[in-house]
């Protein structure tokens, strides 16, 4: 029986259940297999030794029949849970119909289009023209860059410490990950890295009560200057959270003042969505609680809400500046992430996901609101169904990476699924489905606070 039958037959799943050891024996040959046969570049499976039979809304189950929480979803992509019934009959409905269009217009493409304009702020939709680019939020961020290039008739690019961007040699460049770009040579030039706005860890002031938002004040100190070493650059492209950064909100200020100075610059901000947008922080993007229009938004992972893959870029219509065939890609024309991303957008509305995700991120801020007492929790952050824990050690403040990996595979004991990510992957990161419940979410948090507490005393 499915997981999905099994849910249905004996009601709501709210926790997790686990019985063997982890990997259990059909999970074991799975990865030896795995391990013989693919790449050494593979990453999750390493920290989570399970291997996936079936999954359903938040959860999935392993091939020896232990049930988890998932709260990494794809790394964002599924933000309506796994195998959402009506999106699966949405991709079902299509595949009779066309699954591969190339750019040529559709029905499926058309009402894609106009949904995922709709969801933009009034100001914005009549003005913002869409670029389909390759499947993935990477592709896509090569294509911001490319286009702002072409506008401007510029060369840099401004980025920012702790930012990740793609593991492409163009994204990659801009993207802080400095073990990621070491082995490889004659990197993409041109991009300049100014501080983000990481208060904890401010890398301006000297202690955070002096903070002025001088990581700003660098930034514009920096490109005003004639003679500051930095030529107006073709783009500043910027997170409103750092997601592989360790969930680091950025301060409304900041942002900001970058939008502020772009402006007057005449520089292109780029605003890279691909974690925080389709409804992950709360809004529809995170930049419309930052109370500013960037020129260029890039999003791709949840874009379709079921993991269907698809990356697009919206831009101002006046850097439409494209020659036909400048930017292309085989697979820009995926109609079965098209009609799934259409469905999820109705039922982001009809169900009121994004108020669920703001009740649901009040729930995990109250539930979690107490680990700071604990010495070795440095911060708890996020914003939305996007949160962090960063881990550090009591002593000197460094990243406490051994304790994060510890808590991770605690949790996976207990039967959550979490994720590392920050420097030194110090950061346990939570990415629930958007419409998670607050019974799995209570489930959740507890077992996060339980693993949390034992391995800290374990450390101490």
């Amino acid at each position: 029986m499915s997981l999905a039958d099994h849910i249905a037959k004996s009601g709501t799943l709210t926790h997790p259940y686990v019985e063997s050891d982890l990997p259990g024996p059909r999970s074991a040959a799975l990865l030896a297999r795995q391990e013989r046969r693919e790449s050494n570049a593979r990453t999750y499976p390493r920290r989570l030794p399970i291997a996936i039979a079936d999954a359903s809304g938040s959860f999935l189950r392993d091939l020896d029949g232990n049930t988890f929480i998932d709260f990494l979803t794809g790394a964002g992509v599924l933000s309506l849970g796994h195998n959402h019934p009506e999106l699966v009959r949405a991709v079902t409905a299509q595949l009779t119909r066309l699954t591969h269009g190339l750019d040529f217009p559709t029905p499926a493409k058309d009402e894609f289009t106009g949904a995922q304009l709709s969801m933009l702020p009034p100001g914005m939709r009549d003005r913002m023209k869409l670029h389909f680019c390759g499947p993935t939020g990477g592709d896509a961020v090569d294509a911001a860059i490319k286009l702002c290039k072409i506008a401007t008739g510029r060369g840099d690019v401004v980025a920012f410490q702790g930012g990740f961007h793609g593991s492409g040699h163009a994204a990659m460049a801009l993207s802080g990950l400095v073990s990621q770009k070491r082995p490889v040579r004659n990197g993409v030039p041109g991009v300049h890295f100014f501080p983000y706005s990481y208060c904890t860890r401010c890398p301006i002031a000297l202690a955070p009560d002096t903070c002025d938002v001088n990581c700003a004040g660098h930034l514009e100190q920096s490109l005003r200057d004639g003679n500051g070493g930095v030529a107006p650059p073709a783009a500043v492209i910027l997170e409103m959270v750092q997601g592989e950064g360790g969930v680091i909100p950025a301060r409304r200020e900041f942002v900001q003042r970058v939008r502020a100075l772009t402006r007057e610059l005449g520089v292109p901000l780029i605003v890279d969505e691909v974690q925080t947008g389709c409804g992950r922080t709360g809004t529809w993007f995170a930049f419309e609680q930052y109370g500013i229009e960037p020129d260029v938004i890039v999003a791709s992972k949840a874009l379709s809400g079921i993991g269907v893959p698809v990356a697009i870029i919206m831009y101002d219509e006046r850097l439409d500046v494209w020659a036909p065939g400048a930017h292309i890609g085989t697979f820009r024309g995926n109609q079965l992430a098209f009609a799934a991303g259409t469905e999820a957008v109705r039922i982001v509305r009809r169900d009121d996901v994004l108020g669920n995700v703001r009740r649901r991120g009040e729930q995990i801020a109250d539930r979690l609101a107490k680990l700071p007492n604990n010495p070795w929790v440095r911060e708890v952050r996020g914003l939305g169904l996007m949160w962090g824990v960063e881990l550090a050690d009591p002593n000197d403040g460094s990243p406490a990476t051994a304790l994060a990996h510890e808590v991770q595979s605690a949790a996976l004991r207990r039967g959550l699924i979490i994720e590392l990510g920050g420097r030194g992957d110090c950061v346990v990161r939570i990415l629930p489905p958007l419409n998670v419940t607050a019974e799995v979410v209570d489930a959740a948090c507890s077992i996060l606070v339980d693993a949390i507490d034992e391995c800290c005393l374990m450390a101490a």
